[in-house]
């Protein structure tokens, strides 16, 4: 499952505290803060995939953080999920017109928070979701565990197909032979590092047929990465 980003803009220290927790056990990144204009700061240097906003912030308020955030590129479609005490249908609405995605209101169960965050992700952001990944023209359905490259479907041993996730996971990043062992086969594994070149070759034959570029990329003396050259 890729990691997903969230920006937790939320003014209330101990409630931060709480909701971060619950996220980071689900294996989110977690960026926190109680202030908005810093908010449209971490957004526009590192863009997240969903936001997580209250209404009362310091600074800007959260309905304006959220206007700011969908006139913004980097931030135009990314959901935003409005966390506040007030529960009026009028201030309900409001939110929702400024462009919230969804709206949750004090006090809620973390619980409840994780599968509303999850359910937006699926609907908006389906690999975050751990059920599609794609890249250029390889699509992963990670659920009924079938790759496509332009359509056509891709047959993968499980080792090569885990291989592949990771690669579609974090598309452009450069893994070492050993970060590889790390990641694919397990801490405890005892296989040598030039047995990720093995399956790396059998992965590009799957991948490649037909005069297909290859989206693998062999980096001189650092490792692997999946890259399109685009």
């Amino acid at each position: 499952m890729a990691r997903a980003r969230m920006l937790l803009v939320e003014d209330d220290a101990a409630l931060a505290e709480l909701v971060s927790y619950h996220f980071k056990r689900e294996d989110f990144d977690v960026k926190q803060t109680h202030d908005g204009e810093e908010a449209l700061l971490l957004a526009k240097e590192a863009t997240p995939d969903i936001v997580l906003l209250d209404w009362m912030v310091e600074g800007l308020s959260g309905i304006e953080v959220c206007r700011r955030l969908r006139r913004m590129p980097e931030t135009a479609n990314v959901p935003i999920i409005m966390l506040t005490a007030r529960g009026e249908e009028e201030d309900r609405v409001r939110g929702l017109e400024t462009g919230a995605d969804d709206y949750v209101t004090k006090p809620f169960s973390p619980r409840e928070l994780v599968a509303r965050v999850g359910a937006v992700l699926r609907r908006v952001r389906p690999a975050l979701a751990g059920e599609q990944l794609t890249y250029s023209d390889i699509e992963m359905d990670t659920v009924g565990h079938k790759v496509r490259r332009s359509g056509e479907v891709v047959p993968l041993g499980p080792t090569e197909f885990r291989l592949l996730k990771h690669f579609l996971e974090h598309p452009g990043w450069v893994f070492s032979r050993e970060r590889l062992l790390d990641a694919v086969w397990g801490h405890d594994s005892d296989i040598e590092s030039r047995t990720v070149d093995v399956h790396i070759r059998r992965l590009r034959k799957a991948i490649n047929t037909n005069g297909k570029p290859d989206i693998i990329r062999t980096v001189r003396s650092a490792g692997y990465a999946l890259d399109s050259g685009n």
